[in-house]
This record gives C-alpha cells, structure tokens and sequence, in this order.
C-alpha cells in the first residue's frame, strides 16, 4: 500500500460524487438493510474503484454507496472482507483508510456474532466496549506504517467514549436492550469447538466474531473515533452446543437489524 494508491482510489470516488461525506459505516454479515435508509445514493462497486480489494464471488455485490442519512452525508461499506477469505490485513483495512482520505468524521461498524456470555441472547444487541485480538496479526505491521500515522498507537479506549454513550441514551429512549461487552475476533471460518467457547470465557469475552478488530485498530492509527456494535445471532453454550446452522444466523440477523437501523440513524443525528 502506497499514497498513491489511496489517492487514485479516493480520484476515483471523489468523480464519482463521493464529496465530504462525515460518516462512514461499515455493515457485517446479514446487516444490508441500512442500505434501504439512503438517500441520493451514489454506489461505486469494489471491482471498479482502482487498486480496492478484488471481491470474492461472495463479494461480487460488494460496493460503497455514498449519499445522505438523517440530513448528513455518508458513506457506507455494503460487503466487508475478512481474513478467512484470503484477504490480508492491509486488505481488510484499506477501505477504512479510503473513508478517512474522503473526510468522514466518524465511523460506525456492525458484525454479526456469537454470544460467548450466556445472559446475553441470540437477536441481543451487543455495544463493544472493548476488545480481544485472536487473529494473529495486526493491520499496523508492515514496513511503511510510519508514512500514515504513528506505528505505535494507544488502545487504552479505542471505542469512543462519547458516542458509546449517546447509543446506550438512544437505546433507553427506543426500548432496545442493549447489552455491553467485550468482543473477541478470531480468523475463522470454522467456528468454535466446545473447549474454545470456554477458552473464551475465561479470556473475558462476551461475544465472539470474525472481523471488525482489524478497522477499528486502524480507525485508531487514523485518529478516527469509531463505535461497534454486535447484533448476537447464536448462543455459545459448551454445555449445550448445537451444529450450527448459517442460514438461521443470517435469519436472526435480518431479526435484529431493524433495532441496529435505529441506533445508528439516531446517533448520527446527534453527532
């Protein structure tokens, strides 16, 4: 990864119409229904911005659509990628990096997951508070970390203190129950053993995923304050452990989405 390349890609996206947008958001995994809420949208698909990651065939609706929430601009992210899919940390990042060369403020991010505390339960929302790295690496680790920011960067809060508290408001407010807790990000794609929920357990998680850590670690190299949120679509019992069926995950999570919709488009009225 190069200036130059940012540049290019953000040209190529400022031709588009993609103009001082405030906010970024990225959405997780069944979670494409914030789409809907934009307004003027302008879509730039993965494959055609210069030097974005190539999208998977998973991925091939992969785009960022620009336009307006709530009377301010954003910009938002309609397909991430994830190390288990091949993709590198530089990779995962670089669409992060992009937001922040087009102006955004702020930036929200959405996941689904699995609810390691067992009083929180499969269609909960979860606010992260804080987080575990298990993935092994970290998007900062490479040669020329230093031409784009500080290469050792302070996580002692690297969810925004503020907005963190203006959701929990909105969510009182809206009669959502909004769980808090600590989120664990793994590689993945398989998911957890019996033994590894436990692992989990006794690490402090509250919920378990495979994303989101890696943009929110370089939300922060960017200065960037960034909130998270889990929508919780299975309950990781090792004393109960079902096979895992995707399809009904992909359910709860389009369940649930409604009650994420909310929070987001109020907390970007308030921001």
């Amino acid at each position: 990864m190069t200036k130059k390349q940012l540049q290019e890609s953000v040209a190529y996206l400022q031709s588009k119409g993609f103009e001082n947008p405030e906010i970024g958001i990225v959405l997780g995994t069944g979670l494409g229904q914030l789409v809907d809420q934009i307004e003027d949208p302008i879509v730039a698909h993965y494959n055609n911005i210069p030097f974005f990651p190539l999208a998977t065939v998973e991925f091939h609706t992969g785009k960022l659509i620009y336009g307006s929430i709530a009377g301010k601009k954003v910009v938002v992210m309609q397909g991430r990628f994830h190390l288990y899919e091949g993709y590198d940390f530089l990779d995962i990042t670089y669409p992060i990096r992009i937001m922040q060369q087009l102006g955004i403020q702020k930036l929200f991010v959405s996941n689904a997951s699995g609810a390691v505390n067992l009083d929180f339960k499969k269609g909960d929302i979860m606010l992260i508070e804080d987080h575990i790295n298990l993935q092994g690496g970290s998007p900062l680790a490479f040669k020329n970390v230093g031409d784009f920011g500080e290469r050792f960067v302070d996580m002692s809060e690297p969810y925004d203190v503020e907005m963190r508290s203006i959701l929990k408001d909105i969510a009182s407010t809206h009669n959502i129950t909004l769980r808090q807790g600590v989120y664990a990000s793994v590689v993945g794609p398989q998911l957890e053993t019996k033994a590894e929920y436990r692992m989990l357990k006794i690490l402090g998680a509250d919920a378990v995923g495979m994303s989101t850590v890696p943009e929110v670690i370089v939300a922060n190299h960017l200065k960037l304050p960034v909130v998270a949120v889990s929508v919780l679509t299975d309950e990781c019992d090792p004393d109960n452990l079902k096979p895992i069926n995707v399809q009904e995950i992909i359910e709860i999570a389009g369940k649930a989405e409604p009650k994420m919709i909310t929070l987001f488009k109020e907390l970007i009225k308030r921001i």
